[in-house]
């Protein structure tokens, strides 16, 4: 008969051998919650949800984002070398896409949008945000282009209404019309010229 030592033994290593297995299976366990938190939240139809998406270069320079600005419009960014951004292509709150050029410093030089789905307008600056050059449509079916001088001011516009005739205004510094010219729908033609110090010259007629 075995001695009370002996099987005080035995049962000592059972125990051992219990906790060991015990031990071993809450560690897989571990390791296979560990591995589920790393998988991805599922998705349906296989995309990728996230609030805002960061691409860099090898320096770790940010090169490209898209996201949501503070206004809540959704836009891609591309950055240049150094970071800063270049270019812009987005859609406003309002669902009007926009498309932006940009200096290094962020000021506006080329910039195309959309309003209303049928009124596109293109500007191109000069930087400090001065719009030299804009043309666009307007809701009405009506077409406008504008050369302005180096203060912003409109100098000469160029447009036709929503009938399609045309037309030709030039402005002084004053923003004063000096020049018109233009063409009806009969396609009869008119012309105007104001002088500086008031004298009119009208064509077909001429006014003194």
């Amino acid at each position: 008969m075995d001695s009370v030592d002996a099987r005080l033994e035995r049962l000592e290593r059972r125990c051992r051998r219990l906790q060991g297995l015990t031990f071993a299976a809450l560690a897989l366990a571990g390791v296979g919650l560990g591995t589920a938190a790393l998988k991805p939240a599922p998705t349906l139809g296989g995309e990728l949800v996230a609030s805002r998406l960061v691409l860099n270069d090898a320096q770790g320079m940010r090169r490209a984002s898209l996201g949501l600005d503070d206004s809540g419009a959704a836009g891609l960014v591309l950055h240049d070398g150094l970071g800063r951004p270049r270019a812009l292509l987005g859609v406003a709150v309002d669902g009007s896409p926009r498309l932006r050029f940009s200096t290094a410093g962020g000021e506006s030089l080329a910039e195309l949008t959309v309003y209303s789905d049928e009124a596109p307008r293109l500007t191109l600056s000069k930087p400090g945000g001065i719009d030299l050059f804009a043309v666009g449509l307007q809701v009405d079916g009506s077409s406008r282009l504008e050369l302005a001088d180096a203060d912003g001011r409109p100098r000469a516009i160029l447009g036709a209404d929503e009938h399609g005739s045309p037309g030709l205004m030039l402005v002084d510094r004053r923003g004063q019309p000096r020049v018109e010219l233009k063409v009806g729908p009969s396609d009869g033609a008119s012309l105007r010229v104001e002088g500086r110090d008031g004298e009119v010259f009208q064509a077909p007629a001429v006014l003194q």
